[in-house]
């Protein structure tokens, strides 16, 4: 191994849950030639057992050698979602008006925080969000606009050497393009989960799993994980 060689390659830090879309944008920065610097979060979620494991098996499958798992319990304290509040449903009869009660209050905003911390302590130029802004559940923190004034934010709010862009390769594609982009890459769609419910097999009817079936299902290929 060439230490030196390594060291000189320029760094992603790829904020990655175990899902499609943010293993797919880790694959995509892998394919520009960028070292991943694998960044995962618990954040008591329901499926948090099921999307930590997916993390692990989609890092060893990129090869990624260096990773941060952080764990943010007060998600749980915050409550406010159906994601984090076992009190609260989560829907299953179709996409909702506005924003669906899955929606956890600044996530992606405090995601990018620690992410920007990260970068900023490993010398990384970029950072890899897997947002999806136009066949997405209606998310205020997936819109282009809002992750473009976080990294200005981020460039604000660090050192003067530090100038960090925050990517976001999916932002303007639909499921279908999604599930095609990662076949061209050879993404292990298999290792990728989705569900917002369930962590044996996919329940099939919460939002996440719509939009996903109905990706593969425009696509025209099957989707590799069991549903229930």
């Amino acid at each position: 191994m060439n230490t030196n060689k390594e060291n000189n390659r320029k760094k992603a830090v790829c904020i990655m849950s175990g899902g499609m879309d943010s293993t797919l944008s880790a694959y995509m920065m892998q394919n520009k030639g960028y070292e991943i610097i694998a960044v995962h979060f618990n954040y008591a979620q329901r499926t948090q057992a099921k999307e930590l494991q997916c993390f692990e098996e989609i890092t060893q499958a990129l090869q990624t050698h260096q990773k941060y798992i952080l764990d943010l319990d007060f998600f749980q304290q915050l409550g406010a979602s159906a994601l984090t509040d076992t009190n609260i449903q989560v829907p299953t009869n179709g996409i909702e008006e506005g924003v669906p009660v899955t929606y956890v209050p600044f996530r992606n905003g405090i995601f990018l925080s620690m992410a920007a911390a990260i970068a900023e302590k490993e010398g990384a130029e970029v950072i890899s969000i897997g947002v999806v802004e136009e066949d997405s559940s209606g998310y205020p923190d997936c819109r282009e606009s809002y992750i473009q004034s976080m990294q200005k934010s981020i460039n604000l709010g660090t050192k003067e050497s530090t100038n960090i862009e925050i990517t976001m390769p999916l932002v303007h594609l639909k499921k279908s393009q999604i599930v095609q982009e990662a076949l061209k890459l050879a993404v292990p769609l298999e290792l990728t989960w989705s569900c917002y419910k369930n962590e044996e097999k996919a329940c099939g009817v919460c939002d996440s799993c719509r939009l996903r079936l109905n990706g593969f299902e425009q696509a025209g290929v099957t989707d590799p994980i069991e549903y229930a």
